[in-house]
Parts: structure tokens; sequence; C-alpha cells
């Protein structure tokens, strides 16, 4: 596991002429036992990796309804120790794909750093994603990362400018992660205009890394659109939403992904 099944993750799409499909779910929602069988399904229906959101009570680029998932799982009595728990688990579940902890910064040192790399790394998980750590500030962890063999994503934002796109470009590792609109997560009914120019000039300056969408992507057209442009696409707030309420959440989670990547495959 780690950077090397990343990079593999991501070449095994790109040989079959299809963007990697990248899921999101809240560690712990809508509780323990369903979010390992909810984590282990996204993989069986074709999720060629996972992000996993540590839940936290301040998410600063999340929408109400990843916010809505995170309470519910922090009243489950989700800490970032029950979060790799549930990782653990997965991965003695069978699930081999890469998975990304997306986790805040304050969790994160008051775990310490050395330790949260560590632990998460002994769960199975192959990456980490800090949406409120600065690239310029990312040394320490990156480099803590990479000692472990594990990615430490960086963000691209419509609002970055050349010189701050060096600097988050350079420092990734496992991705890049394109954040499509400025503000939070959330299912939009259409990608952002000029979406496939901006993801260019990313790539422009990554270098060869993988460069990822996410922030609004909610349909199998999006994630098609997307793969003609970029290396992989997050389905987050959509594929929560789909499950809220439902009777069988895990049925209902496996039957979306199952459906987004039948898209992909087929163009259709």
């Amino acid at each position: 596991m780690g950077l090397l099944e990343i990079k593999a993750a991501f070449a095994r799409a790109r040989a079959e002429n299809r963007p990697a499909l990248m899921p999101f779910w809240t560690l712990g929602y809508p509780d323990i036992e369903q979010s390992v069988k909810i984590i282990k399904a996204i993989a069986d229906a074709g999720g060629d990796m996972i992000e996993l959101g540590v839940p936290f009570s301040d998410p600063l680029a999340d929408g109400v309804v990843v916010q809505k998932a995170s309470q519910i799982a922090l009243a489950n009595g989700i800490t970032v120790r029950k979060g790799m728990e549930i990782a653990a688990r997965v991965r003695a579940a069978g699930v081999t794909v890469p998975m990304f902890a997306m986790g805040y910064l304050n969790p994160l040192i008051a775990y310490g750093e050395r330790r949260y790399v560590e632990d998460w790394r002994k769960a199975g998980v192959d990456g980490l994603i800090v949406p409120d750590l600065p690239p310029e500030e990312s040394g320490e962890l990156g480099a803590i990362c990479a000692a472990n063999e594990m990615a430490l994503v960086q963000f691209a934002a419509p609002t970055s400018t050349a010189a701050r796109l060096e600097v988050a470009t350079k420092a990734a590792s496992g991705f890049v992660y394109v954040v499509q609109v400025t503000g939070v997560t959330g299912a939009r009914d259409t990608l952002a205009e000029g979406l496939r120019e901006y993801v260019e000039r990313v790539k422009a300056k990554a270098n060869g890394k993988p460069v990822v969408v996410g922030f609004g992507v909610s349909t199998a057209a999006h994630v098609r659109e997307i793969g003609t442009f970029a290396d992989g696409a997050i389905v987050a707030s959509a594929l929560l939403r789909a499950s809220f309420d439902a009777a069988d959440p895990v049925r209902v989670v496996s039957d979306y992904v199952r459906r987004l990547r039948a898209s992909v495959e087929t163009g259709r």
C-alpha cells in the first residue's frame, strides 16, 4: 500500500481510458458498523480509491451535507482514534484500494503530527488530505508522510495564482486536488465554467502528478466530462445525500457507485 499503490490505481484507470473514481465517505456515519460495510461496498462497487472523512466540529471546507454526516458521526462518539479503527476494520474486511484520510489541522496537531501519520499508516491508509494546511507550511508533515511512503495531497483553487500553484503542486504527493469552485463542498447541477482550462493550467505545473477534481461533482455525466481532461473525480456530498433517510444505506451507496463506474466505463 502507499504511494506505489496510489500510482498504480491511477495507471489502471488511465489504461482503461477513464478517470479514477474516488468516492468520499464519513467515518462513523451513519454508525460504526454501517460505516465499515458502506466503505467496503464502495470498493466492491468499483471505487478506485476512497476518501475517508475524519469528523470534526469546525469543518471549514465542508458544506451542509458533509457537515450533517460529521455531526452524526461525532454524536456517535467518533474520534480520530476510532476513525483509524474503522479504517483498520475495512482493511481487515478485504478492501485493498487506496484510502485517504481527510481531516483538519486542529485534531492532527492535538494528536501529534508523527503519531497521526504513523497510526493512519498502521490502520491501512495510504495518504492524508488536510484542507486547512497551507502548502507553504506542509514541509514537516510532508517529510513524515514521505518517510512512511504515504501521500500528502495539496489543493489548487480557482483563486490560486501561478506562483501559488507552483508551491502547491511541488509540495503535493499522491495527487493534486483541484477545487472546482470557490466555497465549500456540495453537490451542484453543473460543472464550473472554464474548468477544463483551469485543470490544464494546474497540470502544466504538476510535473506529471495526477490531477483530480472535487467539490460539486455529483453525476455520472460530471465524472465522464472530468475524465476527458483530469485523472480522477471525487464524489462526496451527492453520495452522502443519497443515503440520508435510506432504509438500506449500504445498498443505496453501492448502487450509486456502481452506476458511476458503469457510466465511465461505457461512456453513457
